[in-house]
């Protein structure tokens, strides 16, 4: 019963969090969603912690869709073999993961040492540090202990579990297997995205697409006065 709560109810609850929160932020507080630049406050550490952080994290995000919404089926139509995926995911995964790990850490550090940035940070910058921490912490766990090239396969079990709650056919059973350390991760991102809309992580979703339409700001040279004759 637990299992069946944890893996079919759970997922549906976030996504309703995670979906409504971000209309509700956007009808109420539209001035709020932003990233909250703290630029001007410390740059050094900021530079080095955001670039990590933001590089890693594309490069971590991209191998979650390749192994997690492209199904199995697809990559052995394609002549991929287990072996090929599990080498291929690791050299690209590990160096995306621990970029973003060391971004991660820095700008945890960044924020608890410099003390006009910790005297500035809201419950909700603590709390979008604290998770994205712990996914990224568990989730390169995870990779770590699962080195083994014959070790546990994500694909058919995480894989399609997620696929089914996307198209509302979850089956808790895929998930009986799963060892305790990619439960773990996956707890832990529901923790993420259940805080998510409440803090400065909505501005991944502000794209500039009024920029593209908008009118040329036109700079002139001002002219120096001439006398009249």
């Amino acid at each position: 019963m637990f299992e069946q709560f944890l893996w079919i109810v759970l997922p549906y609850i976030i996504l309703t969090i995670f979906i409504a929160g971000h209309i509700y932020r956007y009808q109420h507080d539209q001035f709020g969603w932003s990233s909250k630049s703290s630029e001007l406050l410390e740059k050094r550490l900021l530079r080095v912690g955001s670039n990590l952080f933001h590089f890693g994290l594309i490069f971590v995000f991209g191998g979650h869709v390749m192994g997690l919404l492209i199904p199995i089926e697809v990559y052995e139509a394609l002549g991929v073999s287990e072996h090929q995926y599990h080498t291929i995911a690791l050299i690209g995964g590990i160096p995306a993961g621990l970029a973003a790990t060391a971004g991660v850490m820095i700008l945890y550090y960044r924020r608890m040492t410099v003390r006009r940035l910790a005297r500035t940070s809201s419950k909700g910058d603590w709390a979008s540090l604290f998770f994205l921490t712990i996914v990224i912490l568990s989730g390169m766990s995870a990779t770590f202990l699962n080195v083994d090239s014959h070790g546990f396969d994500y694909r058919t079990t995480i894989g399609p579990w997620l696929r089914g709650v996307l198209t509302f056919r979850p089956d808790a059973s895929l998930m009986a297997d799963v060892p305790l350390w990619f439960k773990i991760h996956l707890l832990a991102v529901f923790g993420l995205f259940t805080a998510w809309p409440f803090t400065r992580l909505v501005h991944v979703f502000s794209l500039p697409v009024r920029y593209l339409s908008r009118s040329y700001v036109i700079y002139r040279k001002r002219m120096p006065k001439q006398d009249n004759l």
